[in-house]
This record gives structure tokens, sequence and C-alpha cells, in this order.
């Protein structure tokens, strides 16, 4: 059955792009790290352009790994806090979605209740919350910890941190202020909730001192492909972010997820499927493979093997480039995604060399990244929306602001022509442009029932 909705498209934000020699791009802001004028204007641009979000991907930690190459690529070495950034960008902005990034594992849920309440308020009913639980050592060092928690405890205690949230954005019911200057009642006593949540990992008394947000709570996303990542998906979260290598997999993956979602009650239209893809698009196939080869070869080897230890999670150091990936070098537990894991695995056993593998996965990510002409990227979008594999797309633009000027130059007009995405917002909130539901505050149903 054709669908009656429209994709959902969000811009996926590292500093100058995906692409890890991105800085390097001679359109690129070389101070853009550190000016915020770069970054408004590219959430200026998305929300010219109609897209429902941008999204900041962050971790709360410098990388680690060899000197040399980390000289060489500055995404995770030199970068805006994000919340910071998002607050900036809330009275900057009018309509576009300002997601952020922030980890349950060193975070306490007042202070991300309290946080993303107050930007929601800030923005008009724009923000939502990328929930995470890390994925690399190099954060706990950071905060306490030798390296990462095990993955069963981050998920576990990722599943009670985003309850509590939940809890205290219900702490006001929407109708809670008064403001009667005559009677001198500011809020009304009866609608105000303290939760008293005392569980496993946390003990938390409420309430949240901030009235209930426009959107009644910010609208929360994720990404995790493991069996209690897609069930804490299923359970709380509005967006998905997935990484699946192709068509096949995306559907099967986003049949799982939303069919989890009728035993939590919840309506599966009320959660959006979003890979991320890659895209590099020109006026002609040689044109966008042209600027797939500029940015390749301003890639530095020794930025390269970085970028593939860390995403394989293996230490490459010395490996010959003209050599086959060392399948005896990939851990036997991964630290992230179990399922994406797997994932990576089959991308690797392909037999190409380390070199190749860069080059591959510098263009098109673990297969879902896209060159080519407007009418093939369209077609490629159109497909993946019409038989369900997803709901929109996080484009992984890999300079910015150049491809998005190019996306928005080339393939959004033709998007449009197929009558696949809007030609203005829906609405104010980001709620309301996802197409998402409001949600219930817990005391105010459990009143009127």
């Amino acid at each position: 059955m054709a669908r009656r909705d429209k994709l959902k498209l969000g811009t996926f934000v590292y500093t100058f792009g995906f692409h890890p020699a991105s800085w390097l791009h001679p359109d690129s802001d070389v101070n853009g790290a550190n000016d915020f004028a770069h970054l408004l204007n590219v959430a200026k641009q998305s929300e010219a352009a109609k897209f429902d979000f941008m999204f900041m991907a962050d971790s709360p930690a410098a990388a680690v790994g060899d000197p040399a190459a980390l000289a060489r690529q500055p995404t995770k070495m030199n970068r805006f806090e994000p919340l910071s950034l998002l607050s900036a960008l809330a009275v900057s902005t009018e309509k576009l979605g300002l997601v952020a990034t922030v980890s349950t594992s060193y975070y306490e849920p007042y202070n991300v209740a309290r946080i993303f309440a107050s930007i929601d308020h800030l923005s008009g009913g724009r923000a939502c919350w990328n929930v995470v639980t890390s994925d690399h050592n190099e954060t706990g060092y950071n905060f306490n910890r030798d390296g990462l928690d095990p993955h069963a405890l981050r998920y576990e205690r990722g599943a009670e941190f985003v309850d509590v949230v939940f809890g205290l954005w219900d702490s006001f019911e929407a109708d809670a202020l008064k403001l009667d200057r005559e009677t001198g009642i500011y809020y009304d006593k009866d609608k105000l909730h303290t939760l008293n949540h005392v569980g496993k990992h946390f003990q938390v008394r409420g309430p949240l001192n901030i009235a209930r947000s426009p959107q009644g709570r910010p609208v929360i996303a994720q990404a995790g492909g493991s069996e209690p990542g897609m069930d804490l998906a299923a359970r709380t979260s509005e967006i998905v972010f997935s990484l699946a290598s192709n068509i096949d997999r995306n559907r099967a993956f986003y049949k799982n997820v939303k069919d989890r979602m009728p035993a939590y009650g919840r309506d599966p239209d009320d959660l959006k499927i979003m890979p991320g893809i890659v895209i590099n698009v020109g006026e002609t196939e040689a044109e966008a493979q042209a600027k797939v080869d500029f940015m390749i070869d301003k890639l530095h080897p020794d930025v390269g093997r970085l970028m593939l230890s860390e995403f394989l999670e293996a230490d490459l150091a010395g490996v010959p480039l003209d050599q086959p990936f060392p399948m005896d070098r990939l851990p036997e537990t991964p630290r992230g995604s179990r399922a994406l894991f797997d994932e990576l695995v089959d991308f690797v056993k392909s037999g190409r060399t380390v070199g190749e593998l860069i080059r591959h996965y510098a263009e098109k990510h673990t297969g879902n990244g896209i060159t080519g002409t407007p009418t093939q990227i369209a077609d490629f979008m159109e497909e993946w929306f019409e038989t369900r594999a997803a709901d929109g797309f996080i484009l992984m633009f890999p300079t910015l602001p150049s491809s998005l000027d190019d996306f928005v130059r080339l393939v959004l007009p033709e998007l449009r022509r197929r009558g696949l995405f809007r030609d203005e917002y829906e609405g104010r909130t980001l709620r309301e442009n996802l197409g998402l539901s409001m949600p219930v505050n817990r005391f105010t149903a459990a009143r009127e029932s």
C-alpha cells in the first residue's frame, strides 16, 4: 500500500562534515569548530530546506589513539559541548528540530530532564534527546571509570535512567500553571507531583522545577541494534537511527522494532526509523565520483587507518594498506551494538585490502551510502521509503556546508517533484513535524481514568 506520509530528513553534524578529511575541503571554514556562525549557517540552511532536525553527534571525550593521526583529524578533538550549542541554536532558529547526544552512563537523570526541558521551552518545542549508553573506553576515563562498564550493565542503567527522566518530565501537568494574580496562586498544588523514584541505579525524589514542556516532553531518539537496544527503542523511542548496510536488512530491522511496539501500548507510527546515509551528488555520475575522489585524495593514510580501527574496535597499527584486513584483530565481544558489529564483520570479510576498506568506508560507510545523480539518489530514497525500510534518513554529508548545498540544490527539487518531501513545515514543534502523538501525562491520565 502506497504511503500517505512524507520522508523525514535530518542533517547529521560533525563540525566540518562526515568525511574524516572534511576540514581540508576548500569550501570549509577551518575555524568552524569554535565558530558559532558556521554551525548556525548549517542550521539555517537545514531549516530553509524544511528538514526535520539537525543532529549533533557527540562523545564527551577526546579520542584516544595514534597521536600523529589524531593531530590530522579534529572531529573529536575540538568541538562544542552539544547542549550549550543547542541552547544557542534554539534562540537563533524557528522550526528546525534540535537533537543532541547525551549518555546515560555519565549524567544523572535529573540533570538531563532539567536541561532538555529548558531547551524545549527555549526553542518552543523543538528539543530531542539522542539516548546513548556510550561505546568508547576513552569516555569512562574522564568519569571515574577505567573504561566502559559492561554492555548489559550500561543498558540496564540506561533503561532505568530513561524511566526516571520521563517521570520527572511529568512533574507538572499541562494545565498546572494558574498564573492568577487575583488569588496569588501561581500553580495548582494538586497538579505538581513528586516522583519519589527508588531503583537499582537511581534514587530521585523530584519534582522537576520547570513546567511541562511545549511538546509534553522532548522527542526521544536512539541508535542500537542489539536485543536490549531494540526493546528499549520499541518502549521509549520516537526516532531510531539505523546503520543497516542494505535495504533487506533495514526492512527486517524496521519490522522487528515496530512489531514490538504494540506490546508496550504504542502505535508503530509514533516511531520513525531513519538510517544514516552518506550522500555524494553531482549533476552527472562523473561529477559525483570526482567529489568522492577529491576527498579521498585528501585522506591521510594514518587518519584512514585510525578511522577504520575505531569503527571496527581493532588495533590496526602497523598493518600495511595493501594487505587484507587481519580478522584475528577483531574483538570477540564488541563494546557497542552486537547487531551492528556483526554487520561490520560481514563488511570486512570481502577480502579487500585495508586501503580498499578505508576508501569504501569513506565513500559508503558500511554500504548505506550512495554516489550519483539527483535521480539516482531520489530513486534510492524512494525505494527505501515506499518498501518500509525507512521512514526517512539522517543525511551524513561528507562536507559542510558544500555537500548540504549540493543536496538542497540538486536532490530536494526531485524529491518534491515526486511528492516525497514537504514544501512547508506542518507545525511549530518537532513532534508535530515528525507526525508524532502528544505524550499523555501519567498523573493526568490517572486522574481522568
